[in-house]
């Protein structure tokens, strides 16, 4: 079988071999060549890779032109703020004779130290005695025998105290932020069991009208104390006027202090047009303005007709409650005649309107949310805002009234009336709109307020909270974590630390301040006060080097309201600026108040036009509104970049990081430009 296919092998091959010799293959040929062809160009693709090239060259000029832009508008920013800081430096004030100008001396006496040490270290180091240090008995030059003494020094006696002070101020941080932990672990609780106070009874939610049993609504005094403020009057006044309370159980004082007799004009062409709408409304003004808020409450007070009441509200001049809010806040007094407060919760009109209201919206949410609900919920003891809150009158005059002791008259109040038995409710959901302090200087006056105040008031109380008949444990949490820990421990550590430890612990490296200290602590911090205000995640490290540049001024009016300097009891009223326009009252009305609409949209003719002209022309021949420099605070950041310097040197990431960034911070918040800014 293989024999047969072997022949029909050679024959196949045999035909092939003659066909090819014959030249009869012509057609085959194809079967055993090879053509190689060249590739002919398509034009249509050098046109597609010319416009490609055209058009990536078009791009990267544009890249180009986008760069250029930037590098322009940093170098426009840069020059402008170098023509700000030199505006405000030129017209700047020397700082006056008082808590704050001592801090400030104290503070430049610091930063000459800091230089003084950061130029001895940098000749040290440009001599390779950082990598190799010189002992005193090999040193040969006069400043190398200096330094091997600094460092013998440095290391014997000024490390070793320096540790301790901070060994103290890291345990006081931690216990802070344990008490800040579980403060938080309570919002958690009460969120998780939906705990929130429940009143007796409920009024309806339509307005009121005829039909309704007067007796059911108790008697209600309003309160608004205010003093030359004349961006928030009207609206105030308008919001309260509009409260859905029977006209016949309730009556409005405006307690005005003004000093300038154009706002109290005004002021009283306001509450006449209201008296003509029917609203139970009266004006009282003082004279001598003895006292501040709470002479003012106090003589209010006084009234003959105030006996015929049983409850007050008050709200300050920038306050606008809801037409319902006597109604959601009244009923809880109702069955318990233990109660003497219910505090409601702020809202702010304005929290979005700068970097430095977005900051402040933070922490007072926090307040709020945490701090006054957790408080309230589990002791039935916090502070008393001062304002957006319903008092029972029998426990103003049983814990004695308004006292003009302290700049902090509604913490006062809140404690000698805790001391005396009574207990507060806070209500997270009734809110009050209101306005946050758009420049700096407002808000440093104000946090200078709240925090030399309670320190006068821990001073004049500590006795009466020991002699008390309150029990042990309410006695140690007034004490220990109401005025220690929150108003004292908090603003000494802050500063301490941050302002002072730190930039030491770079020129006293032998004192250590660990990197989580530092770092990951105050992250951590950071976040849960941000928690009740989640959309303000963004800013948390703005808020965290905000936080720690606000220390010296807390710090500063600690110890001032501790030591009893007299700048302690000054009051500054907070300046506003009337954010909260007539539309938000029309919101009201046509939400359903007691009001007619189209009366209030008539309410800017109404006031006068004669009145609105004299206080224009006044505010034409008053003081110029400008930007400031603050001093103290260029100061400590040019010992906190100073001191970035020297971290540097001795390549320490976190700590150099951190001291860059916060001297920055103090650098913008001492040229006033984070709040708002005038022209």
């Amino acid at each position: 079988m293989s024999r047969s296919q072997n022949e029909e092998f050679q024959q196949w091959w045999n035909k092939q071999r003659d066909r090819d010799q014959n030249g009869g293959g012509g057609d085959d040929e194809s079967f055993l060549t090879v053509e190689i062809r060249t590739p002919a160009v398509d034009p249509d693709k050098d046109r597609i890779r010319t416009r490609t090239l055209r058009q990536l060259s078009r791009l990267y000029l544009l890249k180009l032109k986008q760069l250029a832009s930037s590098f322009l508008w940093i170098a426009h920013s840069f020059i402008h703020l170098l023509r700000t800081a030199n505006r405000r430096i030129a017209n700047d004030n020397p700082p006056s004779a008082s808590s704050s100008a001592r801090l400030y001396r104290l503070i430049k006496a610091f930063l000459v130290l800091v230089m003084l040490l950061l130029c001895f270290e940098l000749a040290a180091y440009f001599k390779g005695w950082h990598f190799t240090p010189p002992s005193v008995a090999s040193a040969e030059a006069a400043v190398e025998v200096a330094y091997a003494w600094w460092l013998e020094i440095r290391a014997s006696y000024l490390a070793p105290p320096l540790q301790s002070l901070t060994n103290v101020c890291i345990v006081l941080f931690l216990i802070q932020s344990v008490d800040r932990l579980v403060l938080v672990l309570g919002c958690f609780w009460i969120k998780l069991r939906r705990i929130k106070p429940v009143a007796a009874m409920e009024y309806p939610v339509k307005p009121v009208g005829e039909g309704i049993r007067l007796e059911d609504y108790p008697m209600v005094l309003v309160q608004i104390p205010m003093c030359n403020e004349k961006e928030v009057y009207q609206q105030s006044i308008g919001a309260v006027c509009m409260l859905d309370w029977p006209k016949e159980r309730m009556l409005i004082q405006i307690l005005d202090d003004s000093s300038e007799l154009d706002v109290q004009v005004l002021i009283k062409a306001e509450v006449q047009k209201w008296q003509q709408r029917g609203v139970r409304i009266v004006y009282r003004h003082r004279l001598i303005r003895t006292g501040y808020k709470a002479g003012n409450l106090k003589a209010a007070m006084n009234c003959e007709y105030v006996k015929d009441y049983e409850f007050v509200a008050i709200f300050d001049a920038d306050f606008q409650p809801p037409a319902e809010f006597l109604k959601k806040t009244v009923p809880h007094f109702k069955g318990r005649e233990d109660l003497a407060l219910v505090q409601t919760r702020w809202a702010f009109v304005n929290k979005d309107e700068n970097l430095l209201t977005r900051l402040q919206n933070i922490n007072l949410s926090f307040h709020f949310e945490v701090e006054q609900q957790v408080n309230g919920v589990f002791i039935n003891f916090f502070g008393f805002n001062g304002t957006a809150g319903v008092w029972r009158i029998k426990a103003l005059e049983d814990c004695g009234g308004w006292l003009e002791r302290t700049t902090v008259e509604d913490m006062d109040i809140a404690v000698r009336a805790h001391l005396c038995g009574w207990k507060f409710i806070y209500l997270n959901d009734v809110k009050c709109l209101c306005e946050l302090p758009e420049s700096y200087e407002a808000y440093k006056k104000q946090q200078y307020r709240w925090h030399s105040g309670p320190m006068q008031l821990f001073r004049l109380c500590f006795m009466d909270i020991l002699r008390s008949k309150v029990s042990v444990g309410k006695k140690a949490n007034m004490i220990f974590l109401f005025f220690l820990l929150r108003k004292l421990i908090l603003p000494f550590y802050s500063f301490t630390l941050f302002c002072v430890i730190l930039p030491l612990t770079m020129f006293f490296p032998e004192a250590n301040l660990p990197s989580w200290v530092v770092c990951y602590i105050p992250g951590i911090m950071s976040i849960l006060n941000i928690i009740p205000a989640p959309r303000s995640f963004p800013f948390i490290v703005p808020y965290l080097l905000f936080e720690n540049t606000m220390s010296v001024t807390k710090f500063g009016a600690m110890i001032s309201g501790l030591f009893k300097f007299g700048s302690s009891y000054e009051w500054v009223v907070t300046k506003k600026l009337g954010r909260s326009s007539e539309a938000d009252l029309i919101a009201y009305a046509e939400s359903g108040s007691l009001v007619d609409s189209t009366s209030i949209q008539r309410s800017s003719s109404d006031s006068g036009l004669t009145e609105l002209s004299k206080l224009g022309a006044a505010k034409k021949a008053g003081k110029t509104k400008r930007n400031r420099l603050y001093r103290t605070e260029i100061a400590l950041a040019f010992i906190l970049l100073a001191a970035s310097v020297r971290s540097l040197l001795s390549a320490q990431g976190i700590h150099f990081y951190f001291l860059l960034f916060q001297g920055l911070t103090f650098v913008i918040v001492g040229l006033d430009l984070i709040g708002e800014q005038v022209s």
